[in-house]
């Protein structure tokens, strides 16, 4: 069981070590000397991944159930801790549980940090936290295209009927769809990036947060997040990057192969809630703060579209509008981009399950011999999909009640304590108190709190089940 397995995760080590051969490259073109802890690290994952994949080597048709459980988990933690290994070289400032946690907020696309002062650390660093993020959300795409339907996980195969074509199944081979995907996600990047430096960016700032945007991973090469570039051009244009990102990337490949796209539902879903919640809160805003109409505009949409996306974005303190922002960032936190997209949280595609589910419950109750189906427009939903639906939800709101209990037991207060667990879980990053909001950061949590987090991060991007599963006794028999 476990020869596949290994080889896999080897095979992606040593990719991780030609990424981090990147820094290596910069450090060398800017005259650097930071690129020996980068050389250091990828010599590492080039010596154990090719250590794994060739002491593990077979040849294999396909996978199983467990195995494919087993492979997401292990590659996952493998590609944290050898991530972890350029910070922990940069400075002894850096101790393993910081280490960790900032690799896996890159890779899980949470903009949560323990940086107190990105602006201070080296450009080699800043670098290397923006590819996580960018190869962070390409595998997580990659996982919930190829895997998530193949493990039932959340209703995940509706989303593989959803984004078929009528007159072909959709990318029938992996391989095909995983360089479509890639094409599409290196174009939005550069595209991206020079949109971004024809608003004004440094090509070095534009190549960072190009990254960090279309991965919805929310680093930032500014201690004030995209405040701190102070302008106007650059917040619109990651408003429209941050939704890109937050499409499915199979949406784009339809669109390219001339399929019918226009009958993805969650993509439509997804504009109307952006639009319904940006013109509530400008409309509150606007009328019980000093801010113009074009300033709540302006705040209210980038606001409310990264925290929908789960990109972690921030261009004002939102905190300050008042105590009710608190509820808005938990409620936004929750909904999540689209499924196989790069955002995070529970997804437009299965709160449009759980919708249907409620209206065809309500309308039995007023006709209960008129048979109903479950359907999200012209796809019916069977029972078992809504099963799993509704079992990654609960097991979702159990992980997130559970571990802010255990957080609140280690001496923090209950609603610092939630709001940090809320922001780790949906992967947005950004908490609902100042502590951990647009102006904090994770760094004063002990190292005790910041492994749980990492551990959150984790079981929150890898959408709970396929973490959960390993620890059931009967998967090990």
């Amino acid at each position: 069981m476990w020869q596949p397995v290994l080889t896999i995760s080897g095979y992606i080590l040593g990719i991780l070590g030609l990424v981090m051969l990147v820094p290596v490259g910069f450090e060398v073109s800017i005259g650097g000397r930071l690129w020996s802890p980068f050389m250091t690290s990828a010599l590492l994952s080039f010596f154990f991944g090719f250590s794994l994949f060739l002491s593990n080597y077979t040849k294999f048709e396909r996978i199983n159930l467990k195995q494919a459980y087993l492979i997401t988990t292990v590659s996952w933690i493998l590609v944290c801790a050898f991530s972890a290994v350029p910070f922990l070289l940069y400075g002894s400032a850096i101790h393993v549980a910081d280490a960790l946690f900032e690799s896996m907020a890159g890779l899980t696309g949470t903009s949560a940090t323990i940086m107190t002062d990105v602006e201070a650390l080296p450009p080699a660093i800043l670098l290397w936290r923006s590819l996580l993020n960018g190869i962070g959300g390409l595998g997580i795409v990659i996982f919930a295209v190829a895997l998530l339907p193949f493990l039932g996980i959340g209703g995940m195969q509706i989303f593989q009927r959803e984004n078929s074509d009528s007159s072909d199944k959709f990318m029938p081979k992996f391989s095909y769809i995983a360089k479509r995907i890639v094409a599409v996600y290196l174009f939005l990047i550069s595209l991206c990036c020079v949109v971004y430096i024809l608003c004004g960016m440094s090509v070095f700032d534009a190549v960072n947060q190009a990254m960090s945007v279309i991965g919805t991973g929310g680093f930032s090469t500014k201690n004030n997040s995209i405040a701190g570039f102070n302008s106007v051009w650059i917040e619109l244009a990651t408003m429209v990057f941050m939704i890109c990102g937050a499409l499915p990337m199979t949406f784009y490949v339809l669109l390219m192969r001339g399929g019918d796209a226009d009958k993805n539902r969650q993509v439509r879903s997804f504009f109307k809630i952006i639009l319904f919640v940006g013109l509530c809160l400008t409309f509150y805003v606007y009328a019980t703060t000093d801010y113009t109409l074009l300033s709540s505009l302006r705040y209210c949409f980038f606001t409310a579209i990264s925290l929908v996306t789960t990109t972690g974005l921030a261009s004002c303190n939102f905190l300050q509008w008042g105590v009710w922002t608190t509820a808005m960032v938990l409620f936004l936190s929750l909904i999540g981009g689209c499924t196989g997209s790069t955002g995070g949280s529970i997804k437009i595609l299965r709160w449009q399950v759980i919708y249907a589910f409620l209206r065809k419950y309500l309308l039995s109750a007023i006709e209960p011999h008129r048979v109903i189906p479950i359907k999200i427009g012209s796809l019916n939903v069977s029972e078992k999909v809504t099963m799993s639906v509704f079992v990654y939800l609960f097991s979702f709101l159990i992980c997130l009640g559970f571990f802010s209990f255990v957080v609140s037991l280690c001496g923090v207060d209950f609603s610092t304590a939630f709001a940090a667990v809320m922001a780790c879980i949906t992967n947005v990053g950004l908490g609902a108190v100042d502590a951990i909001g647009p102006e904090g950061n994770f760094a004063f949590f002990s190292a005790n709190l910041k492994m749980l987090f990492v551990f959150i991060m984790f079981l929150g991007r890898l959408e709970v089940i396929t973490v959960l599963v390993l620890f059931s006794k009967s998967f090990w028999r």
